[in-house]
């Protein structure tokens, strides 16, 4: 598993209107277009997802295929695994498109119980990042 910073990374120059890059509101990045290291528009970010009890970003929610919100399915995407290009303002994932359409999703009527480390643990393992917790400890 990876190693690197718990935290999304930040490409770009960084320029940009009003607080940020390094510290932003969370709706601030909803609808955020998200694309695949293959360079394709894999979706958008539709809910940024928080650790009450750590106080850290722990998923991005990226929805994908459907039209205005109908037929889409959700992706719980650890936070780490994504990158902030300040220049395109959108994120980058280090998967191709097809990774992220083989990914397990779930729809806006039936999330899964983001709370469950078996779950949070497989997540985090489809993407190849250390799960966020693990370095709490360390971090406090």
């Amino acid at each position: 598993m990876s190693s690197s910073s718990q935290g999304a990374a930040i490409v770009g120059s960084g320029i940009g209107d009003g607080p940020g890059p390094e510290v932003m509101a969370a709706s601030s990045l909803d609808g955020t277009k998200v694309y695949s290291s293959d360079d394709e528009h894999v979706g958008e970010i539709k809910e940024i997802m928080i650790d009450v009890q750590s106080g850290r970003v722990a998923y991005a929610v990226l929805t994908t295929g459907g039209f205005l919100g109908i037929g889409d399915t959700l992706h719980a995407i650890p936070w780490g695994a994504l990158v902030m290009d300040t220049d395109v303002e959108c994120f980058r994932i280090g998967v191709t498109a097809q990774r992220i359409k083989d990914a397990p999703g779930f729809n806006k009527d039936n999330w899964p119980l983001m709370a469950d480390p078996q779950w949070a643990t497989a997540v985090h393992q489809y993407y190849d990042r250390d799960p966020y917790w693990t370095n709490l400890r360390s971090a406090l």
